[in-house]
């Protein structure tokens, strides 16, 4: 590799990490807003859901109900705060006009979308952490397979990372950066199959909870811990891998043609 090159590449990385150790200061700075009332709200769902109204639901899939609905909690805890992380962030970065000083800079689009993505990816998976160690104060959970946990995981948080971003692309004022979240992420979370089996509807539901992309999420990431799942695993990797290709192409095409940024 010529000098050229690796000069190249070290400015390259210098900019990803700095996007990425600016995303993690950011978060971290104010964690008892960001990190920690996810726990408390995913243990009240625990509460809730899994102390009182689990028993009186029994086994599903030859689980108990909190053991059942576990992984779908700290899937929809990763998905909610890869999400938010991003599109606060970039938004902000929008509103305060220093976003033009990354653009301008001499560095590939798709480093910039992979930092702020990182960033996300980060506290998704830090907040996932956090709500699986509350959650085994009230079940056990034992990782069927780690390489299908980690990689759910990481794909997932990904996805909804260049999510937000997109959102905070098109977004023009606050308030635009929670209709997303509000009408479009928390209906496909609750209907995901988070704390009920697909197999427990009507055949016409059952199907068209299919097109439902957060129901391969969480079922994958079921299949890790649990191993069960209402979905075929291979399909589901497959589903959530076009997905992060189609959204991570669209960021970078939508910030090289400066959409929402210039005027």
């Amino acid at each position: 590799m010529s000098i050229e090159n690796r000069a190249r590449y070290t400015r390259y990385w210098v900019c990803f990490m700095t996007i990425v150790r600016k995303e993690i200061a950011r978060f971290m700075r104010i964690w008892l807003q960001t990190i920690l009332p996810p726990a408390i709200m995913m243990a009240l769902y625990f509460v809730i859901f899994g102390k009182l109204i689990g028993p009186r639901i029994g086994l599903m899939d030859g689980f108990s109900y909190m053991q059942y609905i576990a992984p779908g909690i700290i899937m929809m805890a990763i998905i909610t705060n890869a999400y938010s992380n991003v599109v606060s962030s970039f938004f902000g970065a929008k509103f305060q006009r220093h976003i033009e000083e990354i653009l301008v800079a001499p560095v590939p689009t798709v480093i910039i979308v992979a930092g702020y993505v990182t960033g996300g990816v980060v506290r998704g998976i830090l907040v996932g952490v956090l709500v699986t160690c509350v959650a085994l104060f009230f079940t056990e959970l034992r990782i069927h397979s780690l390489t299908t946990t980690i990689l759910v995981v990481i794909l997932t948080a990904t996805l909804f990372s260049l999510g937000g971003l997109i959102n905070a692309i098109f977004a023009k004022k606050f308030d635009d950066i929670s209709i997303v979240p509000t009408f479009i992420l928390t209906p496909l979370t609750y209907l995901g199959g988070v704390f009920y089996s697909i197999q427990l509807l009507p055949e016409f539901w059952r199907t068209a909870s299919l097109a439902n992309p957060v129901l391969y999420m969480v079922n994958a990431f079921r299949y890790g811990i649990l191993g069960v799942s209402d979905i075929d695993v291979r399909n589901a990797f497959l589903v959530i891998i076009v997905f992060v290709i189609l959204a991570f192409a669209l960021c970078v095409g939508l910030l090289r043609r400066g959409v929402g940024i210039r005027t």
